[in-house]
């Protein structure tokens, strides 16, 4: 499965993209706000696509893992919807990308283009996301596609061994404007 915006592909992941995901997942910037961690080595990336993978083949479909990459053809991140229980129609969107990619909008892009799919594809209702407190550019993003915050819960968030607070947000199948 392919999603395409202007500036972006958003392609399932390949067992191929391990050593990207790794460098991903270790760069300290993208740890800041990380539950996951830096992980020790490779091997523990390659547990974690290998369960991403097997995801791929189930139905009905539960869990979407997209590598998000440029005009250029180069891997920029993830974005991945995880579906609720069905009678809810909900999932939760998460994001994450490269650094030397921060601040050109396409996280909003690519949140945007996962939005126009759980509601256009999935027929889904809700859809949420959460960051923690501190993290203002993923704030920023779920601001700028239109999710409304709806509220703050209490160390929420293991990072880095100290738990930290999260904000809660969403947006509705009527809430989105479908034009973007």
């Amino acid at each position: 499965m392919e999603l395409k915006t202007e500036r972006l592909k958003l392609r399932e992941l390949l067992l191929a993209d391990l050593k990207k995901i790794h460098e991903l997942h270790s760069s300290p910037e993208t740890d800041k706000f990380n539950t996951l961690g830096i992980p020790d080595t490779i091997e523990v990336t390659h547990q974690l696509i290998s369960e991403w993978l097997a995801t791929q083949d189930e139905l009905p479909r539960r869990k979407f893992v997209f590598c998000a990459e440029n005009i250029e053809k180069e891997f920029i991140g993830l974005i991945g919807l995880n579906i609720g229980k069905p009678t809810y129609r909900n999932a939760e969107v998460w994001f994450k990308f490269h650094p030397k990619f921060w601040n050109q909008g396409f996280a909003t892009e690519a949140v945007n283009r996962i939005l126009q799919f759980s509601f256009t594809v999935l027929n889904l209702h809700r859809i949420e996301a959460g960051c923690a407190v501190e993290n203002l550019a993923s704030k920023r993003v779920l601001e700028k596609v239109g999710m409304i915050k709806e509220g703050q819960c209490r160390k929420k968030l293991p990072i880095r061994g100290q738990w930290v607070d999260n904000f809660e947000f969403a947006i509705l199948d009527t809430d989105f404007n479908f034009i973007k």
